[in-house]
Formats: structure tokens, sequence, C-alpha cells
């Protein structure tokens, strides 16, 4: 399908890397008068990523106009770009022949992730199709529990023992018949396969033949075991600037490896699956999603919302009669709501995303926790102020005036307390604080927030 020699970046018309609108016309005129010839002259240029990202712009029915028009062309790289849900629908409309070919030519890696969420029959069909090695491989990484290093790593290896030097290491890369299409490290293997380092292909091309590989390797080398799990794998890479790193199974002996591309797009997942979750989205959804499967994954936090603003309303009736005295208690009661809770939100979003990357921990807390109180009582005290300006000339009351400005002051510290210590109690309790701080941490400010403007005003001006 794509030109694998030469690929080249769409055509952008405000934004780089984006697919053109005139690029995306003339592929939906092309399906429309089903003109394959022009279909494959627009698209072959084109990235993998670039047509799975072409293939969820357009329409279901476009789509299957597009895989079914490509036929025995279809490129099985494009399926490692897709999303899950749209990877299977674009799987069901191709052919077995022409799915089986597209899947055999790839790294075992991505075969693992195309087939893994797949039901046990549609498993089958496609491992039928590939070689008895490669269904080896395939299967062996399946057998390792799922978001694990196991899955992630490609099977497909570059090594050689400790012993040799440059010369054979190179003699060795020029004679193979078979290499991975990328790799980055010649990875040294005890006699018991046990990897003890990484020679980068650069230092192996730079030093003499004579030398000793043992004195080329890198200072850094970082070995993930098979059970890990994927997350700690993207964190190892983004932290020591890996590119490459072996995988061992229970007995350290190296049964794969996984390189920066598979990290990075973990890395992405989870980055993606914290927003979506803050949100309360479900961390699968996507833009091809139905209007149904959309509306259930967005149900279930809508719902504790709805029981969280409940109680935020309840503490509003236990001062009705206040409210019914004053008008203007009406008119500030959502400040303070919204400012509190734009100011939790702000402190939460720091917090998850500091336990993500594992810079907030135990040792740095109370730090941390006193920083953010710190913040929220001077944004308090500075938006109290101009709030009781605001509300001295516009009510004419000087005692409203000083009760809004001490209610701010007092939402906006519990606001950073409930924004750093609700993640943190979260994800002491193995709970994703991605996925259930936000409902609690709303909840947090909003009755606090008009526990004390409410109980102030009931105390101070009536």
């Amino acid at each position: 399908m794509p030109n694998t020699e030469l690929q080249t970046a769409p055509e952008a018309d405000n934004e780089d890397y984006a697919l053109s609108k005139k690029l995306v016309a003339g592929v939906l005129y092309a399906l429309e008068a089903q003109d394959r010839h022009t279909l494959i002259e627009l698209t072959e240029p084109l990235h993998p990523a670039d047509i799975a990202d072409l293939l969820e712009q357009i329409s279901p029915l476009d789509r299957r106009r597009l895989v079914q028009l490509y036929g025995e062309e279809f490129d099985g790289d494009i399926l490692s770009e897709l999303d899950d849900g749209l990877r299977e629908e674009v799987m069901a409309v191709l052919k077995p022949d022409v799915l089986a070919e597209a899947v055999r030519d790839l790294e075992s890696d991505d075969i693992v992730d195309i087939v893994e969420d797949l039901d046990e029959p549609a498993q089958e069909a496609i491992l039928e199709t590939l070689e008895d090695a490669d269904r080896v491989a395939v299967e062996q990484a399946l057998s390792y529990p799922e978001n694990t290093a196991g899955r992630l790593m490609q099977r497909e290896t570059v090594c050689a023992p400790e012993h040799w030097t440059v010369g054979e290491a190179s003699d060795y890369l020029r004679s193979a018949e078979e290499l991975p299409e990328q790799f980055y490290h010649v990875i040294l293997v005890d006699p018991r396969m046990k990897p003890v380092g990484n020679v980068t292909l650069g230092k192996l091309m730079s030093s003499h033949r004579d030398l000793p590989l043992t004195k080329v390797v890198e200072e850094l080398f970082q070995v993930i075991p098979a059970t890990q799990d994927e997350e700690d794998v993207a964190y190892a890479f983004n932290q020591y600037h890996l590119i490459s790193a072996p995988v061992v199974d229970e007995d350290e002996r190296l049964v794969g490896v996984i390189t920066i591309d598979d990290a990075m797009v973990v890395l992405d997942e989870e980055h993606e699956e914290d927003i979506l979750r803050m949100a309360g989205v479900s961390d699968e959804a996507s833009l091809s999603d139905t209007i149904l499967d959309a509306a259930k994954g967005r149900a279930t936090w809508l719902f504790v919302n709805l029981l969280t603003a409940i109680l935020a309303s309840g503490v509003i009736n236990l001062f009705a009669d206040t409210v019914d005295q004053m008008v203007a208690l009406a008119v500030l009661m959502p400040i303070v709501a919204s400012m509190g809770g734009n100011a939790g939100t702000q402190t939460m979003t720091v917090t998850v995303r500091a336990l993500a990357t594992k810079d907030l921990t135990a040792q740095n807390a109370w730090r941390v926790i006193r920083r953010e109180v710190s913040v929220g009582a001077l944004n308090g005290a500075l938006f109290g102020l101009i709030m009781a300006g605001v509300a001295g000339v516009w009510f004419g009351v000087p005692m409203l005036a000083l009760v809004i400005a001490v209610a701010m002051f007092l939402t906006q510290i519990a606001a950073a307390l409930g924004g750093i210590l609700i993640p943190m109690t979260l994800e002491r309790m193995n709970v994703d604080p991605a996925l259930a701080s936000g409902p609690f941490v709303t909840t947090v400010t909003d009755v606090v927030g008009f526990f004390l403007f409410l109980g102030l005003s009931a105390h101070m001006l009536l």
C-alpha cells in the first residue's frame, strides 16, 4: 500500500503533519468513483500512520470502501497504527488472505498488539497464517500477562557472545540472512544467554576490529523483566533516556527486546488515559465510537457527579432561611464555588501528573503539601480582597465584603488540600487517582465553599 522506501509527510493546510483537505477530498472522490488507480496514487506516498489517520477521519461506509478497494495491497503497518476499536472494524472488512498477508510481514510485537484483543477464533485464524517460528514467538508473548513487558517486546533480537571482538560482530551482522528491520544495539550475552551489556551500532562501526566488545559497551545498561508492568517500562525509558533494552524471563535469560518507539507508545497511551479519566471519560474513548458507546462511557462518572452535586445542594438547603433573607448570597455563592473548584482542579492535575511520573513520593510529600497550601492561601488572600472590593461596591454591605473575603481565603486552602490529599490517598489505596479524584475534589470544594460562605453569613450578617 504505502511506499516503504520513500514516504513523505502529508500536505498540510494550517497545521504541520495534518492531512490536507485536498487530499481527503481526493480520496473520497476516488472512493465514490471506485477509482483504485487514483486512490493508490494519492495514498502511496503516505506513511502508514497518516493512512490510519485518514481511516479514522472518514465515515464507516467510506472506510469499508477504501479497504475493499485496496484489496491485496493493504499494508499491515496500518493496522498497528489504528485504535483498537477501529482496527477490529477494518480487520472484519479485510479478506482472510489479505489480512494474513498484511500481518505476516510485521514484527512480532506488532502482531501481538493486533491479536491480543481479538477473541480466540480470530486469534487462531491469524496465527495459522504465520510461519512456525513467528507463531511460536507470538504465542509465547501472549502467554505473559496483559500490559507487561512480555507483551510489549519483540522477539527478534541481535545478540553476540561476550567474548567476541568488534570484527567478529561486524562480520556476523554482514553475513546474517535475516535481521530485524530496526535495531539499535547488539546485546552481549554470557553462555547462559543472560544479557551482560549493550553495544551501540555507532560504537561498533567506529571501533577497531580487534577491540573486544566488552570494551565498547554502554555505561548504562538496563534489563527489563518480562513480567514488569508496561507503564514502569515506559517510565524507565523516559527516566534513563533508553533507546532499547533487553527483556529477560524469570531465569534472567534473554527472551526479547523493547525499543523506544514501543515504550513511547505506552507513555503516550498512559498520558491519554490520565487526561480522559480526569475528565470522567472512558479510557478507551475515541472519536470513532458510536453515540451509544460514547454515552455509556461517560454516564458512570456523570452519575457520581450528580450524587455529589446533590450533597452540595443539601448544604445550601441547610442555610435556606439565610439565603431567603439576603438575596446577595445567592448571587455570590457560585463565585466562591467556582473559584474553589478551579483551584482544586489545578492542584489535582499537578498532583496526578507528579504521581504518574513518580516525582511526588513519601519523602517529599509534606514539602509539596506545604507548598500547595501556601499557594492556595496566597491566591485566596488575593482574590478574597478583590471580591471584597467588588461585593462592597456592588451591594454596599461592608460585613458581606468581609464574609466573602474570609470564605474565599479558606476555600482556596481547602481546595489545595483536597487537590493534593485526595489523589495521594487514592494512590495509597491502589485506586487510579486520575480516574477517581475529580468528583471527590469537586465535592470537597463545593461543600466546603458553600458551608463556609453561608455559615459565616448566617453568623455575621443575620
